[in-house]
């Protein structure tokens, strides 16, 4: 009688800890769920389509980009800063030698624009310029530091200025001037994030 109650009351005990170790736990899980649910979520983020096409932050010299239907290889890369505010542009390379500029910043959402080389156009300074029968008016100017990576024809850091110039649909045209050299002039088009597919390189 005596040893059926002592295993009477050690099974009492057992659940009882089983019971205690339990509730601790659901306690934590519920914890670390309501602390993931009051971190502030971005509903229009891009983790899902960066999974599916690939990360454009990310891009770093051999990664493959397809860009409404054209491929391209990424020669090298520029790492741009200025006052603290960050960006990159990509000099990309198609099969047939074609060479076009992919900028790739954050502000806050995820901007991508395609830039390519124009002639012709002169300087920028003005409030307006003409190119190929349209007006693009002043925009945004400045100078930053840039630093090189792998192939893009410029020195492995320096600074550059620019100046941008827009019309009033959004077209682009854009100045740039590496190290006190000649205004160099690009067209820039906004891409959609759907417009870019990366396929990258193994670090």
């Amino acid at each position: 009688m005596t040893v059926l109650l002592v295993v009477l009351v050690l099974l009492l005990v057992v659940v009882a800890v089983v019971a205690v170790v339990l509730g601790m736990r659901a306690r934590r899980a519920a914890r670390q769920g309501e602390s993931r649910a009051g971190v502030p979520q971005d509903p229009f983020g891009t983790g899902d389509q960066d999974s599916l096409r690939g990360d454009p932050r990310a891009l770093k010299a051999g990664d493959i980009v397809e860009i409404r239907s054209t491929t391209y290889t990424v020669r090298g890369s520029l790492r741009l800063d200025e006052g603290g505010w960050g960006w990159s542009e990509h000099l990309l390379d198609d099969a047939k030698g074609t060479q076009v500029w992919l900028a790739v910043e954050e502000d806050p959402d995820l901007i991508l624009t395609l830039w390519t080389p124009v002639t012709g156009v002169g300087a920028p300074g003005e409030p307006t310029v003409e190119h190929d029968g349209r007006t693009y008016r002043s925009g945004e100017s400045g100078s930053a530091n840039f630093r090189s990576e792998a192939t893009t024809g410029l020195d492995a850091e320096g600074t550059v200025r620019y100046h941008d110039y827009e019309t009033s649909d959004g077209a682009l045209l854009g100045f740039e001037s590496y190290g006190g050299a000649a205004w160099e002039a690009t067209a820039g088009e906004r891409l959609g994030r759907y417009d870019v597919l990366i396929y990258p390189t193994a670090d």
